[in-house]
């Protein structure tokens, strides 16, 4: 057999992958080695099961092409081993003996493939490509499966909304960030539409064919952050009964979101400081050193630089994050986008929900423009769903005891002058900004001063409604 040192198709390399070759016969090891060098991210050899089984213990591989008769340890017996001590990588056996029973055993083993020696390179090319096409499938599933579990997906790419010059200059950003490798920071209250922002530099980067794997920092486990984000061998720690892939490996070839990355605690921070320096991860209770190829794109509500400044957060993290750091703005920056987001709502929700669309007059929408949206977009879309299903809009959500204004006013007018209602024997607050303080604070009396609850019947962060509360010199 003669190497071939060219594929015959794209589709024939692949450029992440490691794949290890164990056969006893020189020859056959040098020849695969050779052909599959040009194909794939990294190939190792080895001439026994005992020397596979170390490689094993430091590389993580994606594919084994494995020799069933090997001096000593047989592969089926190298193959059961691995199997139980959790290795999930796809497995092609290669013999020159063999019959049925033992094709049946092989596959009993967990063996993805079986072919026969000889064999020409367009076999064991396709076998390739068909165990390499599993094991992305499955990569892909389990995303989806996580971020199905998780919450309701983000909003579809490139899903901003709005001609405001503020807009335009986050596009522009994002499009130039987009074009380079370099990590990104994006920083912005909650509700400006971090996540959204980095799905749009995903897919308008090369990356774009690779997985989007968003991680919310503030919702791991603070004793399985480690094992979450790079993974464990099997017996790392109670209850660690086989092994796994880590969110660092599942993004390889494309983008992992740390969102809320001021969550990190400070020992997983010098973690992810030494990933990004070395670009190789090792998995919690392994001596595996496991090169990544992934892009890190991280999003924070809080201040970095101040964190860094007080001892939160790691300065040095800091600085190897803010590569490229692009700010997100808040609502009432560019509320003239307002009438385009309201529509956008509408159309996008009301056939989700199975519901009418609804109309919006203009006394609504200067109304809109008027309040202070401390939740962002986040908030003006949970306004419109609620609004969707009681079939109006609903304003006095965000200004309790609010009337409809009696004249007609501009629409669009972002400063134009509301007339709220007269005054009466209740009482009634009439500026706007006092009816948004009183709207809050209903909530909070009607949870019993929780924060939290609050600020999720809000629809805001509970860092925003603290700074409120803060404002307002109400007490913790």
């Amino acid at each position: 057999m003669t190497p071939h040192t060219a594929p015959s198709s794209p589709a024939e390399r692949w450029p992440l992958a490691s794949v290890l070759v164990v056969d006893d016969e020189e020859g056959m090891r040098n020849f695969l080695t050779k052909t599959l060098a040009t194909r794939c991210g990294q190939v190792l050899a080895a001439g026994s099961a005992e020397e596979a089984a170390q490689l094993c213990a430091q590389h993580r591989f994606d594919l084994l092409i494995l020799d069933i008769a090997l001096p000593g340890k047989s592969g089926l017996e190298l193959l059961r081993e691995l199997r139980e001590q959790g290795h999930s990588g796809e497995v092609i056996l290669i013999t020159a003996f063999a019959d049925l029973d033992t094709a049946i055993e092989a596959l009993r083993a967990g063996a993805s493939d079986f072919i026969l020696k000889p064999f020409r390179i367009a076999q064991i090319l396709n076998a390739m490509a068909q165990c390499l096409e599993r094991s992305r499938l499955a990569r892909e599933n389990f995303i989806l499966r996580r971020t199905l579990s998780e919450k309701t997906p983000p909003s579809p790419l490139d899903g901003f909304v709005g001609g405001s010059a503020v807009m335009a200059q986050l596009q522009h950003a994002l499009q130039r960030a987009a074009a380079v490798p370099s990590t990104v920071l994006l920083a912005g209250e909650s509700g400006t539409g971090k996540e959204l922002a980095a799905l749009a530099l995903h897919a308008r980067s090369p990356r774009a064919a690779g997985p989007f794997v968003p991680v919310n920092c503030a919702t791991l486990s603070p004793d399985l952050i480690d094992s979450e984000l790079f993974g464990h061998a099997r017996g790392a720690f109670t209850g660690a009964a086989r092994s796994r892939d880590g969110l660092f490996y599942y993004a390889q070839g494309g983008t992992l979101f740390l969102d809320e990355i001021g969550e990190l605690p400070l020992p997983q921070q010098a973690t992810l400081l030494r990933v990004l320096e070395e670009r190789r991860i090792r998995p919690v209770g392994s001596e595996q050193q496991i090169p990544v190829d992934v892009r890190i794109v991280a999003a924070t509500n809080r201040a970095l630089a101040e964190e860094a400044k007080a001892g939160r957060f790691r300065k040095d993290l800091y600085y190897r994050l803010q590569v490229v750091e692009i700010t997100l703005p808040p609502l009432r920056a560019h509320k003239e986008d307002l009438p385009a987001l309201v529509a956008h709502f509408i159309a996008t929700l009301a056939p989700q929900l199975g519901l009418e669309p609804i109309s919006v007059s203009d006394e609504q929408m200067a109304y809109l423009q008027q309040y202070d949206w401390p939740g962002n977009v986040r908030e003006l879309r949970n306004l419109v769903e609620r609004s969707l299903i009681l079939g109006a809009l609903n304003v006095q959500a965000l200004y309790p005891g609010l009337e409809p204004a009696p004249g007609p006013v501009p629409a669009g007018a972002a400063g134009a002058a509301v007339r709220a209602p007269e005054p009466t024997g209740t009482g009634a607050p009439t500026d706007l900004q006092t009816l948004e303080k009183r709207h809050i604070l209903s909530v909070l009396e009607s949870v019993g001063g929780d924060k939290t609850r609050a600020a999720a019947l809000l629809g805001i962060s509970r860092r925003t409604l603290e700074r409120r509360c803060a404002e307002w010199q109400l007490g913790a």
